[in-house]
């Protein structure tokens, strides 16, 4: 059934040591330009459209 060569208990081993391993978090400092570069362009068009109003 099962090949005796194999030994069980190194598979266990290697197991517990990937699921207790740390995951490698995000490199920190970099983010996403999106939401600023969305906000910087609503503050153009609100701009835009009091300046078209007024004048």
């Amino acid at each position: 059934m099962s090949d005796p060569q194999i030994d069980p208990a190194g598979n266990t081993q290697q197991f517990r040591a990937f699921a207790q391993g740390k995951e490698p978090e995000a490199a920190p400092g970099r983010r996403s330009m999106t939401v600023p570069i969305v906000v910087a362009l609503a503050v153009v068009v609100v701009i835009a459209v009091v300046a078209y109003l007024v004048l």
